[in-house]
């Protein structure tokens, strides 16, 4: 087994990363170019550079046997290259750089016939309205994260506001509910899923503001999500772990919305509603380890928090001894000593027997434990 591995990138999802790796003695040393990333002072070690120059990712990957990533947007030129020199590098290059562009992501899901919203690519130059019903999607091809990069075309002004970049267009569905799948699979093609949770967006953020498990779906909508979801990751022949998004209509269809070949938002309860969390099957996928257990221990649900609008600055936490006394809650800080608005400075894991239990602790918790500043 791998002792050391190489991290692109030192966010959050690094942070609790790291925090599953001491569990196994694997050692992850982090590239990133931010001093106060939150990896910065718990990883093993810690280098300082863009994980998107070449350069910078060749030097940082020639002293591991094993590297891996923790955001898709790196560099993928160098990735080949080290893959190339007999270094692992997991989820493999070729799979990053298809669901770096989500153009060949959607065209990636029409050649294999995976469900997704009927869409069309458009070039940085075009004036051409497309063929579409107002509203519809726009969604720049590469660079978009956490909502941003994401516009709803609702009438010809918005189109005259639209991007002018490479971007996808979608038609607009009318779903009922917002589902993730997290799968993992092993280089000897052992591939195990979550159960699926269900998603609630914060509609001026546009990101997930909370999610719970399990979904409020039925057995047959599980079983053909986890399908889905366990096709996609072997017909990239992936290894590591893939959050797969799903829309589910009103008429029970299941359409994939996005996929992300890393550890992921909607997964985070797993860490104390899991056998096995998000982060500890990561690895073990990649170590090429025996998959975990997937199964909840209890449901659950995982709340963001995110800066509040107005503040900006170093990070204060209103109404975190209130939570901390709630019992079956989980409080996770992310170490980012700065706040701005709507930036995911944590999250807060709620255990119950109860889904709607739940949902009243997160209602309250959401006015309670605030990120301000200064």
């Amino acid at each position: 087994m791998y002792k050391k591995i190489g991290v692109l990138g030192g966010g959050q999802l690094g942070r609790m990363l790291i925090q599953e790796a001491i569990n196994l003695d694997v050692e992850l040393h982090c590239l990133e170019n931010d001093d106060d990333a939150p990896c910065a002072k718990i990883a093993h070690g810690f280098k300082k550079g863009s994980i998107t120059d070449k350069q910078t990712v060749l030097d940082f990957g020639a002293a591991f046997d094993l590297i891996t990533v923790e955001i898709e947007n790196v560099s993928i030129e160098a990735l080949y290259e080290l893959e190339g020199l007999g270094k692992k590098v997991f989820p493999q290059p070729r799979v990053l750089e298809l669901i770096k562009d989500k153009g060949l992501q959607k065209q990636f899901y029409a050649q294999h016939n995976i469900p997704t919203a009927p869409f069309m690519l458009l070039d940085a130059n075009s004036d051409d309205i497309p063929p579409l019903d107002f509203p519809f999607v726009q969604k720049l091809r590469v660079g978009g994260y956490d909502g941003k990069g994401v516009k709803i075309i609702r009438s010809q002004t918005d189109w005259e506001n639209r991007f002018t970049l490479p971007s996808v267009i979608e038609a607009m569905i009318p779903f009922e509910k917002e589902l993730s799948v997290i799968v993992a699979r092993n280089p000897n093609g052992e591939a195990t899923c979550f159960d699926a949770v269900e998603c609630e967006f914060n509609s001026e953020a546009n990101l997930v503001e909370f999610q719970f498990s399990p979904a409020a779906i039925s057995k047959e909508i599980e079983a053909k999500a986890q399908e889905i979801a366990k096709h996609v990751i072997s017909t990239l022949d992936m290894v590591g772990l893939l959050a797969v998004e799903f829309f589910l209509t009103e008429s029970g269809e299941l359409l994939v919305n996005e996929i992300a070949p890393r550890p992921h938002n909607s997964g985070h309860h797993t860490i104390e509603c899991c056998y096995t969390s998000q982060f500890a099957q990561h690895l073990r996928a990649i170590l090429n380890l025996p998959l975990g257990d997937t199964r909840l221990i209890m449901p659950g649900a995982m709340l963001n928090i995110v800066g509040e609008k107005g503040f900006e600055g170093p990070a204060v936490y209103q109404g975190l001894q209130d939570v901390l006394a709630m019992s079956g809650v989980y409080v996770h800080l992310y170490g980012k000593s700065t706040t701005k608005p709507f930036r995911k400075m944590g999250h807060v894991t709620v255990l119950g027997r109860e889904i709607s239990e739940i949902k009243e602790r997160i209602e309250y918790i959401k006015t309670t434990l605030l990120c301000q500043s200064y």
